[in-house]
């Protein structure tokens, strides 16, 4: 951000266009207020107390009542007809444009857990992976996103990708984006949820393509080795408690059964 009145750096497909609308609204509720603000001094100016003057009493003027009125409501209907197309762009799933990655992101406090399909390529099945307070994509590619939340409700915030969403308990709630730029940015957490809510945070790193496929190849082969660690793991425990030797050792009771047959 070049200066605080500025919004952070763009890398989204639809960041032009709520930025955009971000500006308009910004010079219509900064043209409101300057005009509120100038007559409320000169009012002040204008109907300040004298010795020689008395208060003047007004039940209020219907005309101007129904003038300002109006011209609210006509400009609250403009915002919301030209944001109604962008907002479902956006935010409805009928019009998300088709995956290239997707992904389920669970909040609880303080963390956001980011899981990924692995080596079958499929979400939700066997092999998938987790990783806490990671988000890594591709540049250039549609990333559909399920985001759910395990205790209180949580809110991502990815600030340069123009995207905030809720996840709520209970509910599984669809977005998507595109990154356009490759770099390191910031995951939040926008909504209030707890004593530890400062600290949810993570890092999102935007990846060209053959960097993607490497991290990902990377976080698939330690997922399978971890996850042939605790079958090994299992089957040593299994065998400790049913009495069957490890591997290389031998039997005790097949040691002691030899023995008296020798003798």
């Amino acid at each position: 951000m070049d200066a605080f009145w500025r919004l952070p750096q763009n890398i989204s497909t639809f960041g032009a266009d709520i930025d955009r609308l971000f500006y308009i609204i910004v010079w219509i509720t900064g043209v409101v207020f300057v005009a509120v603000e100038t007559l409320l001094l000169w009012f002040l100016f204008r109907y300040r107390g004298r010795p020689d003057r008395k208060a003047g009493y007004t039940h209020g003027n219907s005309r101007l009542e129904i003038v300002w009125t109006l011209a609210t409501a006509l400009i609250v209907e403009y915002v919301g007809v030209i944001s109604r197309g962008l907002w479902l762009d956006i935010k409805d799933p009928r019009r998300f444009p088709p995956p290239d990655l997707e992904l389920i992101i669970t909040a609880k406090q303080f963390e956001w857990n980011v899981t990924y399909p692995g080596a079958d390529g499929t979400l939700r099945t066997a092999d998938d992976f987790t990783v806490r307070n990671q988000l890594h994509v591709p540049v250039d590619a549609t990333v559909h996103v399920t985001l759910q939340s395990e205790d209180v409700i949580h809110s991502l915030f990815l600030p340069e990708l123009r995207l905030k969403q809720d996840a709520v308990p209970g509910m599984q709630i669809l977005a998507w984006f595109e990154a356009t730029a490759t770099g390191e940015y910031t995951v939040g957490c926008a909504e209030l949820c707890g004593l530890g809510h400062y600290r949810m945070k993570g890092a999102m790193t935007v990846h060209d393509a053959a960097g993607f496929a490497s991290w990902t190849a990377r976080q698939i082969a330690a997922a399978a080795g971890s996850s042939d660690a605790a079958r090994l793991a299992a089957t040593t425990n299994t065998d400790a408690a049913g009495g069957t030797a490890p591997v290389g050792e031998p039997d005790p009771a097949t040691t002691a059964a030899t023995a008296h047959v020798h003798h």
